[in-house]
């Protein structure tokens, strides 16, 4: 989801946003009040409702500009026939880190 269909899905209607992992963060004043002004313009929403979606908003745009970088193995042909080399960039890096990290917050929940 990009920022402005966010912002969309904001006015169509209120959400309830609920988080399993908590975190604690302090904002630059700046930062903080464009927070609050956004609490402000959609009364429906939390500051927590809209600090999340903001930030799994961010998230998906990081991941969308990870940026690839060609390897030498060839790992798969395109319809052209084409070849179509791994990704040797920070990219498989992450999606492995990732993928850790969200298991571990999954047997975390389910222990809990």
């Amino acid at each position: 989801m990009n920022v402005r269909e966010l912002m969309t899905s904001w006015e169509s209607s209120s959400h309830q946003v609920t988080g399993d992992q908590s975190y604690d963060l302090k904002l630059p004043l700046k930062d903080a009040a464009r927070i609050e002004a956004l609490v402000g313009l959609y009364p429906g929403l939390s500051r927590d409702e809209i600090i999340t979606q903001l930030i799994g908003c961010a998230l998906d745009e990081v991941e969308r500009q990870m940026p690839y970088k060609q390897g030498k193995k060839v790992v798969s042909h395109d319809e052209l026939g084409d070849p179509m080399y791994e990704d040797v960039g920070l990219t498989p890096k992450y999606l492995k880190l990732r993928h850790q990290f969200a298991q571990s917050f999954h047997e975390k929940k389910k222990s809990a």
